[in-house]
């Protein structure tokens, strides 16, 4: 589900209606699923009803109903089963209070009822149920509907499958049921605001979105390393008419793997969130000191993680200083360097079965190992711009109300200081706050100049 762009006061207000919308099919889907708790509860313990079964009791009609909620049910064409599921793994997430029913005791042993199913998880006080709760609800202690209702707790299910609904189970051979059915994080805000899902940089999930306010006409850049660029675009958009439309796909691997080298500064990784942006996918950085763990079969875990959720919602991933990860494989001499070339096995692996976009970043294409550069499509080189580039660059690089000394010569200056991209930046930083500190009307030579001295101070070179 795509996030939505909603830019003017019309749009808003849009957002707000659906928003809205989406309240209100929710808000009867969760009536609903308390009218047949309450139903399977009274025929289970023989409770006069006006009902022999929960199949008698009407089902929403959302047919004509707009919102993410009921969008989402037209699409994977959900039965009423299936939506009952569903809203009951969405209830922990927005209404737990409707389960506390389920925590009643069996009076005659001093415990909850079995039949029931759910769990109590530290840091949550209501019930969080699980499979035997949502197959309880449907049959009851009808054997034969609890066999016509397996199908959907098995793991082809679109719920399941598509990791909506993770049914993992707590402890190793417990039964496959008792594992816990809850809507997944990352489907809860799509699900009931319509909001893409953005997992936050932890030590369990090494990888952070990065973005730009950047447009491609801010960046100067080779026309060899824009038609690179423009390549990785273009798969984006005619991937699945060479893959599906021309029948490619046995011949082609799916997705697409890039290196990006040059020199710190040069905009790698403010162009990898710019191919994010302009493709509309969302770009993920991987922290790879984070990654790699002291601790065997850690890092595996860490990154399939980041593997999963990037290959289910369609994530470019981006690894920089990726040197430090596919640099020459060392030789095998302990232990440690048997299980660290097994990480890196690891991970080459998962990257080139990877089906979408992958960018690994480097300072020098020289320090990646060659059995893993022959599995790249592009090799984009991102240098340290002409002088020629870096006047444009300076020429568009400060504010309109806070402009440079119109005297200053910017074309010797760009042919005075190689500087790459990202220097330039903490240039124009440091010389437009000195003047807004002096309250100057301009900057001056020697402002722009002194920012110049100190930014290349801090690269261990000092000019006289």
């Amino acid at each position: 589900m795509d996030e939505p762009n909603y830019s003017s006061r019309m749009d808003v207000v849009a957002l707000n209606t659906i928003i809205e919308q989406n309240a209100r099919v929710v808000t009867r889907e969760l009536d609903w699923l308390n009218l047949v708790i309450e139903t399977r509860l009274a025929l289970h313990f023989h409770q006069e009803v006006p009902y022999q079964s929960i199949e008698e009791l009407p089902v929403p009609n959302l047919t004509n109903e707009a919102g993410f909620y009921a969008e989402f049910l037209q699409k994977n064409k959900l039965n009423p089963a299936e939506r009952l599921v569903l809203i009951l793994a969405l209830v922990p997430h927005i209404k737990p209070a409707l389960l506390d029913i389920l925590m009643t005791k069996n009076t005659n042993y001093d415990r909850r009822y079995s039949e029931f199913g759910g769990l109590f998880l530290e840091g949550h006080s209501g019930l969080v149920p699980t499979a035997e709760t949502a197959l309880f609800i449907l049959a009851g202690d009808d054997l034969g509907k609890r066999l016509q209702y397996h199908y959907i707790f098995n793991p082809t299910h679109i719920l399941t499958s598509s990791q909506v609904i993770k049914g993992s189970v707590q402890k190793k051979g417990m039964p496959r049921l008792s594992g816990i059915w809850l809507v997944a994080n990352e489907y809860v805000e799509p699900l009931i605001s319509g909001e893409s899902y953005h997992p936050s940089y932890s030590e369990d999930f090494p990888a952070q979105l990065i973005t730009t306010s950047m447009e491609w006409n801010d960046i100067v850049v080779s026309k060899k390393t824009a038609d690179s660029l423009q390549e990785i675009q273009h798969w984006v958009t005619y991937e699945d008419v060479l893959m599906q439309d021309l029948g490619l796909s046995k011949l082609l691997k799916p997705g697409y793997k890039s290196l990006f080298y040059g020199p710190p500064g040069t905009g790698k990784t403010m162009t990898a969130a710019l191919l994010g942006k302009s493709t509309n996918r969302p770009v993920y950085k991987l922290d790879l000191s984070m990654v790699v763990s002291k601790y065997i079969g850690e890092t595996e875990k860490n990154l399939a993680k980041v593997f999963d959720q990037a290959e289910k919602h369609n994530w470019i991933l981006f690894f920089d200083e990726a040197d430090s990860l596919f640099g020459k494989r060392t030789q095998v001499s302990s232990a440690n360097d048997r299980y660290g070339n097994q990480e890196i096995g690891y991970l080459l692996q998962r990257i080139e079965d990877f089906p979408g976009v992958v960018i690994l970043a480097s300072n020098l294409k020289e320090n990646i190992d060659e059995a893993f550069t022959r599995r790249f499509q592009s090799m984009v080189e991102f240098r340290i711009p002409s002088a020629e580039e870096r006047f444009t660059l300076w020429q568009q690089s400060f504010s309109a109300k806070l402009p440079l000394d119109p005297t200053i010569d910017l074309r010797n200056i760009a042919e005075k200081y190689a500087l790459a991209g990202g220097v330039m930046v903490n240039v124009v930083r440091k010389a437009t706050l000195r003047a807004v500190t002096l309250q100057q009307q301009t900057i001056s030579l020697r402002e722009l100049e002194t920012a110049i001295q100190q930014e290349l101070q801090k690269e261990g070179i000092i000019l006289n």
